[in-house]
């Protein structure tokens, strides 16, 4: 049997219960076994919930580990739990899954990628979108070459989140969160642009909070990513009304982006544009495009399907602890730009401050102070891409 634990019973971890239960269907030998949380409360419902009547349920962490044979285990909490609980998990020499972001320093992050390489376990972390059909496509076509070098990006992570979104009690405080939309919700976005287009010269940022009075950390970031010879921009947010996702790709011959929209000039000897553009090599990316196959599966099924599969091939998976770290790195740019007011250099070393826990803590403004703190909050938690960037 396949056994599966998971930590953290909060709304994230119905997205991983449900990617295991749509696995076992093809596996049938993987089960659910054990749900921990700070309470049984939590973990009960769930079990409930799910009907996962064969799991069993913990308060405590050291005793799920002893207690249960678990060849994988989903960490699911808040991301300031992240670090310890990960490197608990790889220390009882089981593999670890946990979600974004992986955690909310660089030294947090380093603590688990040198846990994983002790325990010769597989660390990864939740990067779901890039298990899209449409973000494969930008892979694929950026790959191949085809609208050459590349001149410029423009990544847009903009959400909307009402006012009382914060008032969860571990949102909205830099020691709890880590951070505000930068950090766990444009996550998704820069894990992809780095995947892309990897890990950039230089950031120069600026942050704000411009419409969340109940929470101390930025609710709006925008970023400039220096490669060798293009630029990026990056705009983090929770106060876009329309919640426009977007990533567009210009190079040299051409653009592509998502949503899915192929776009080429050609010029007139006088350099201006030629009126229709290249249509041929609008077609031949078209062509390309519609030549590659759908996904399999998408999203976090998708991505622990394939964890699942690494932990019994005894390889890497596809999104690794490095891969999280990565991530991770970019948005501590982002953070140190936009607090100390200068372009940062990557990659940034442990002798930078912000390479620590507690240096946000300690430097990064209180825009404003928490106001709200609730338990829970129920209701509907859409997890990934809004339905209309999904197409």
């Amino acid at each position: 049997m396949f056994s599966v634990g998971i930590i953290g019973t909060g709304a994230i971890s119905d997205a991983h219960i449900n990617a295991y239960l749509e696995l076992a269907e093809e596996f049938p030998d993987l089960r659910i076994v054990a749900l921990a949380d700070l309470d049984l409360a939590g973990p009960t419902a769930k079990r409930e919930a799910f009907g996962l009547e064969d799991a069993r349920v913990y308060d405590d962490v050291a005793a799920m580990l002893e207690a249960e044979d678990l060849d994988l285990v989903s960490v699911t909490t808040p991301p300031s739990a992240h670090a310890p609980l990960a490197i608990q998990v790889l220390e009882a020499g089981v593999n670890a899954v946990v979600e974004k972001p992986m955690a909310t320093s660089l030294e947090e992050c380093d603590a688990m990628l040198a846990a994983q390489r002790a325990s010769g376990k597989i660390l990864s972390t939740i990067a779901q979108n890039r298990f899209r059909d449409e973000m494969a496509r930008l892979k694929a076509v950026l790959d191949s070459g085809k609208i050459g070098p590349l001149s410029h990006a423009r990544i847009a992570s903009e959400w909307w989140r009402g006012h009382s979104y914060y008032d969860l009690w571990w949102r909205g405080t830099w020691a709890s969160e880590g951070g505000g939309p930068t950090l766990n919700h444009a996550i998704h976005h820069i894990d992809i642009a780095v995947w892309l287009l990897g890990r950039p010269l230089a950031v120069s940022a600026m942050m704000t909070n411009a419409q969340h009075d109940n929470a101390e950390v930025e609710d709006l970031s925008i970023a400039i990513l220096q490669y060798e010879r293009s630029l990026a921009e990056l705009t983090s947010s929770v106060v876009h009304h329309g919640q426009k996702q977007e990533i567009s790709l210009q190079g040299a011959r051409a653009r592509v982006s998502q949503p899915w929209e192929p776009a080429a000039e050609v010029a007139r000897p006088n350099g201006f544009p030629e009126q229709g553009g290249d249509v041929e090599t609008v077609a031949e990316l078209e062509e390309f495009a519609a030549s590659l196959p759908p996904l399999p599966r998408t999203g976090h099924p998708a991505q622990l399907a394939d964890v699942v599969a690494a932990v019994r091939e005894g390889r890497d998976p596809l999104v690794t602890g490095q891969d999280g770290r990565n991530a991770v790195e970019l948005v501590t740019a982002v953070y140190e730009s936009a607090i100390e007011r200068r372009v940062v250099d990557l990659p940034i070393s442990p002798e930078d401050p912000y390479y620590r826990s507690g240096t946000l803590v300690e430097r990064a403004p209180h825009f404003h102070e928490k106001t709200g703190s609730v338990a829970t909050q129920d209701g509907y938690m859409p997890v990934g891409l809004p339905d209309a960037a999904q197409a």
